[in-house]
């Protein structure tokens, strides 16, 4: 591929990637695998070039743009390289006109701006992500782990937690593949620690998802007592049994849950856990980092549909708790609507439950529970909150 033609595929990926952002369809990486899955012409300094240019015209604009050719033109205007390069030439784009309106510069939509917790540091949310590594106690210790990784550091802070530069082939290495490590950001790991789950407890994790955090608390489990890994989307689950086998977990349970239903999947273990997690659905803008057209999905509806179903998720998951029991909020979100609030409304709503004031390495106090931030701590933005069930 030519450069121009490079900047042309951005325009069309971009295109794509701008419609399935209005429509709720596929990620932007899925996207351009498909996109490049149909061009077997393209070599590996092509996909390379075009991803970086279509991530590049992502990171700059908070608002989804009109086009793909607005993103880029955005983009190119700040880039005369670039620009240079909307020559006409063959598979190439069309000259930029002098009036033509490009996708404006931003990091954080407009709307969302005020609903962030007030010690986020917008200007950093959309810096590139580190690959962080969780070292699985099942299998082995630091001190196995890092002569493997000669490439990886400590991360202060997080005990168990190793990191990467961006795009290191972790699942290459020798300690992916025996399961002495799992991706999980630093922050991720440090929620799993909240919970504090021991050998032989009972344990819920009850929007498990893939199981990256299932697989965390069952290390801090050690293998014994009862894991239990819940969720309503099938292929999620589906994705935790060969992790679990190549971490040496076997002894995790899964149960999928009927969407709207819950409770009445829920019934039988009602009064027995000793912690609960609830990893709830969120807007995403602590994961702005690793998934900048998250931004461009995100309305006031949806984040208004997420906060009542995390409020719904909340209260069935209440009941699980034996008496003293844990229950652990968590969220992938930097609103307060998502965090602060949402946990203040739950100990309106139920009695006699208290807060786990945290005090940890990572993070400060915000509100009852505790904040995360990427320009702050270097991890993923999180808020998560430790309430007990009155003994």
């Amino acid at each position: 591929m030519t450069p121009a033609a490079r900047i042309q595929a951005a325009i069309e990926l971009l295109d794509a990637i701008i419609a399935s952002a209005r429509d709720g369809g596929p990620a932007a990486d899925t996207l351009i695998a498909r996109y490049f899955k149909e061009r077997r012409y393209a070599g590996s300094r092509d996909r390379r070039a075009v991803r970086d240019h279509v991530y590049d015209a992502i990171r700059r604009a908070a608002d989804r743009p009109d086009s793909g050719r607005a993103a880029m033109v955005g983009l190119a205007r700040e880039r005369p390289e670039l620009a240079a390069l909307f020559d006409a030439s063959a598979h190439g784009p069309a000259p930029i006109a002098g009036e033509e309106p490009g996708a404006q510069a931003g990091t954080v939509p407009g709307w969302i701006a005020p609903l962030l917790a007030s010690p986020v540091e917008q200007a950093v949310l959309l810096g590139r992500a580190p690959v962080d590594l969780r070292v699985n106690r099942l299998k082995g210790a630091m001190e196995d782990a890092l002569p493997l990784l000669p490439d990886a550091k400590p991360v202060p802070g997080a005990p168990d937690a190793l990191r990467l530069p961006e795009g290191a082939p972790v699942e290459k290495s020798d300690a992916w593949q025996r399961g002495l490590v799992e991706v999980q950001d630093a922050g991720s790991q440090l929620i799993a620690a909240a919970c504090e789950a021991r050998p032989g407890q009972t344990v819920i994790d009850l929007c498990a998802g893939a199981g990256g955090k299932t697989l965390a608390l069952a290390a801090a489990m050690d293998g014994k007592g009862a894991l239990i890994a819940a969720d309503t989307i099938r292929t999620r689950l589906a994705r935790l049994s060969p992790r679990a086998e190549r971490a040496g977990a076997g002894f995790i349970q899964t149960l999928l849950l009927d969407q709207g239903h819950e409770r009445r999947g829920l019934e039988s273990l009602h009064g027995r856990a000793d912690a609960v997690l609830v990893d709830a659905p969120c807007s995403g803008t602590g994961t702005w980092r690793r998934n900048p057209e998250a931004r461009w999905r995100l309305t006031e509806a949806r984040l208004d549909r997420l906060v009542r179903e995390q409020a719904r998720i909340l209260d069935f998951a209440a009941p699980l708790l034996a008496p003293g029991g844990v229950l652990v909020y968590a969220t992938c979100a930097l609103t307060d609507r998502e965090g602060r609030d949402q946990v203040d409304a739950f100990l309106r709503r139920h009695g006699g439950w208290s807060v786990d004031m945290l005090s940890l390495p990572l993070g400060r106090a915000h509100g009852a529970g505790w904040l995360l931030t990427p320009g702050h701590d270097g991890t993923d933005g999180f808020y998560f909150a430790r309430l007990r069930r009155p003994a």
